[in-house]
């Protein structure tokens, strides 16, 4: 299937029904992690997106994910797609997507066509609900990272995600309780939590694109 091709078909399924929490699931922490917090977006929720941008390298799709630097914070180290919460000057959650991921990895915002959206996910730990937005370029970007946001980008092979090799659990302590935790390890990286979530609905929707 050719690069137009790709972004055409991609845009029709993320028009139609998305896997959504069966996919988050297969991804979430043990279920031990509810005791500790709410599972249901509340009246002080903020919103906000992270920008899943494939684009091609010799035929093959790849998307950026970065590795956050260490801040006090929930979120210190860990690897996530570009992203942050809305702000009044987004029209739309696009947007929010778009301006996260020029100015974390200094791509152009001009270049990339939005294919669609994923599911929304709440995220306990920050109370924001995170939706997930699909955009595509048609050839390499050059990332330019913010060294204030951004320790180091990785750019990752989608067929590589696919690989259920690569899905392994560790077990980590949270508030005085043991969670039993499934990752992708990625170049003895390990992307967890919401990231996790957020790519197993999109491998389990791009995984449909030739059925």
């Amino acid at each position: 299937m050719d690069i137009v091709k790709f972004a055409e078909v991609l845009e029709r399924r993320l028009s139609g029904d998305l896997p959504g929490f069966r996919a988050h699931q297969r991804m979430a922490p043990s279920d031990r992690i509810r005791d500790i917090y709410p599972s249901a977006p509340n009246e002080e929720t903020s919103r906000g997106a992270v920008l899943i941008l494939l684009y091609p390298i010799a035929d093959r799709i790849h998307t950026v994910l970065m590795q956050r630097p260490e801040y006090p914070g929930v979120h210190s180290n860990q690897i996530s797609f570009p992203g942050g919460k809305s702000e009044a000057s987004d029209k739309h959650i696009q947007d929010t997507a778009i301006r996260e991921a020029e100015e974390e990895i200094g791509v152009s915002g001009n270049d990339i066509r939005i294919c669609g959206l994923l599911s929304p996910l709440f995220i306990p730990v920050s109370n924001i609900e995170v939706i997930p937005v699909v955009g595509f370029l048609f050839s390499k970007p050059v990332f330019t990272p913010d060294p204030d946001e951004v320790c180091f980008i990785i750019e990752a092979v989608i067929d590589e995600l696919a690989d259920p090799a690569i899905i392994k659990r560790k077990s980590m302590e949270i508030s005085g309780k043991v969670i039993s935790i499934p990752y992708y390890r990625v170049r003895d990286l390990h992307i967890w939590g919401a990231t996790a979530m957020i790519i197993s609905e999109f491998l389990e929707t791009y995984s449909s694109l030739n059925t």
